[in-house]
């Protein structure tokens, strides 16, 4: 098994590429995931991965920016995304995709042409599980992965716990069956009343960070079982504001974003390459 530890770019927007990047790796991470939106050129794209190449960093593209609530406008726009990004490699893409109002086939066309950039490129897109977007709930992405075989996904079960308004205890059939067709985790820690607990270092969090943690296990037990030489990603991804609160009054953020991410990539490293879970 190795693991890949990726670092969001979503956070450090105001840093310039050269100096995140260097803080990336020397900060142990093996690459970043890169959020690009549609209005995103070919010239800036050009920029960052000649940057990325001279890290010897790996990239996950993320797709999140198609909003467009007419489906004929997302489908055409989200086609262009990935057209974007095709010239430029990469190790899977993760896509937000379509909308938790589209009905099951309109978001399958979306599903339908990501498969067919996977077939035209070799890079393979992961479907996150997002709320606003098709997998958006526990109980409607088992739907989808009961009637799309091939379908695989991002799994950010914070945003699952946050919808359910609960740790998912009377949805293990829809757990079981996301564990089992996940390639990509999320690993941010959400709770029954929020996607983001406020600092998972917290003692208070304990309870909501071994939820997670049960989960994830099962997914590297999984991944390793089925081929021990398997390549496992994971993107620590607690987000800044407004996935993390400010105090009152004065816009400062309760705690470090970079810290907490660094924490959690730290922490899952040390589990899984030790194996003590």
């Amino acid at each position: 098994m190795k693991l890949l530890f990726f670092c969001p770019r979503w956070g450090c927007e105001n840093t310039s590429w050269e100096d995140f990047l260097t803080k990336v790796k020397d900060n142990g991470y093996d690459g970043i995931e890169y959020g690009i939106s549609n209005e995103t050129t070919s010239a800036q794209l050009d920029e960052v991965w000649e940057k990325l190449d001279k890290h010897q960093l790996h990239v996950i593209p993320q797709h999140y920016g198609t909003y467009d609530a007419d489906f004929s406008k997302h489908l055409n726009r989200y086609s262009a995304w990935l057209e974007l990004v095709k010239p430029y490699p990469a190790i899977k893409i993760d896509s937000q995709t379509g909308k938790d109002f589209f009905t099951f086939e309109q978001n399958k066309q979306l599903i339908d042409v990501a498969e067919r950039h996977t077939i035209d490129c070799g890079i393979n897109v992961y479907h996150e599980t997002h709320r606003n977007k098709s997998l958006f709930a526990a109980h409607i992405t088992k739907q989808y992965l009961e009637k799309i075989p091939s379908l695989q996904i991002t799994l950010d079960v914070s945003h699952w716990i946050n919808v359910a308004e609960s740790f998912l205890e009377d949805q293990q059939e829809a757990l079981d069956i996301a564990i089992q067709r996940t390639e990509h985790i999320h690993a941010r820690v959400g709770y029954p009343e929020g996607p983001q607990v406020p600092d998972p270092r917290a003692p208070e969090w304990e309870d909501a960070v071994a939820h997670h943690l049960k989960i994830w296990d099962k997914i590297i037990k999984r991944k390793t079982a089925a081929d021990p030489d398997s390549i496992i990603t994971i993107t620590s991804e607690f987000g800044p504001y407004p996935y993390m609160v400010h105090l009152p009054f004065n816009q400062s953020p309760i705690t470090n974003q970079w810290d907490v991410n660094l924490y959690m990539k730290d922490l899952l490293k040390e589990r899984y390459e030790n194996n003590r879970h």
